[in-house]
């Protein structure tokens, strides 16, 4: 897996999303869209290309924690839960954190917790950085579709000028396990 990426095409991409842009980036198991969190335009642009209802809610992918905590309240856990979230992070375990009130609606849907991982990817890591918060992250697939695994499936199911960021997933069968951060309960098998 090539885990560097040349300046330019990092710089391209954080501008892109910037433009309030969707993009494609490989997480641990699939391809990923994503854009920024942030933006009610670039996540309204997100649901629509995958043709998701807004109610269902979104995952937010990070370089890190700390890009995180303005959205989700971590003072609701107790040590042993955070013993629990920080003994699979970084990697591909998703939890699900109760919502700080300010984050936007377009973020948690109808719920008033949202989904957050702190990725072990290279590639996702350094774009993370670069943009200086998380991402919005949901599989890169059309709707009936099933999820792209590579930079190519990308480009064939969602359009030749879809800016993609090149490079291998880690190799994982299955997409990231979510869980309850509170209560421990699995809501999707990794």
């Amino acid at each position: 897996m090539n885990n560097n990426l040349p300046a330019d095409e990092i710089a391209y991409l954080v501008e892109t999303l910037k433009q309030q842009q969707v993009i494609a980036y490989p997480t641990e198991a699939v391809f990923g869209v994503g854009c920024d969190p942030d933006s009610e335009v670039a996540v309204n642009r997100l649901l629509t290309l995958k043709q998701r209802p807004v109610e269902k809610g979104l995952i937010l992918i990070a370089a890190s924690f700390e890009q995180l905590k303005p959205y989700i309240d971590d003072t609701a856990l107790n040590e042993e839960q955070r013993e629990t979230v920080f003994s699979c992070w970084p990697g591909p375990v998703t939890f699900v954190f109760p919502a700080k009130p300010s984050t936007p609606r377009w973020l948690t849907g109808k719920f008033d917790s949202l989904a957050v991982r702190v990725t072990d990817h290279p590639l996702v890591v350094q774009l993370c950085e670069a943009f200086g918060k998380p991402l919005v992250s949901t599989s890169a697939n059309l709707t009936g579709l099933p999820p792209c695994r590579t930079a190519q499936e990308v480009l064939e199911q969602f359009g030749d000028a879809f800016p993609v960021l090149k490079g291998s997933t880690g190799g994982r069968q299955n997409p990231s396990e979510i869980r309850d951060a509170l209560t421990g309960e699995l809501f999707r098998q990794g």
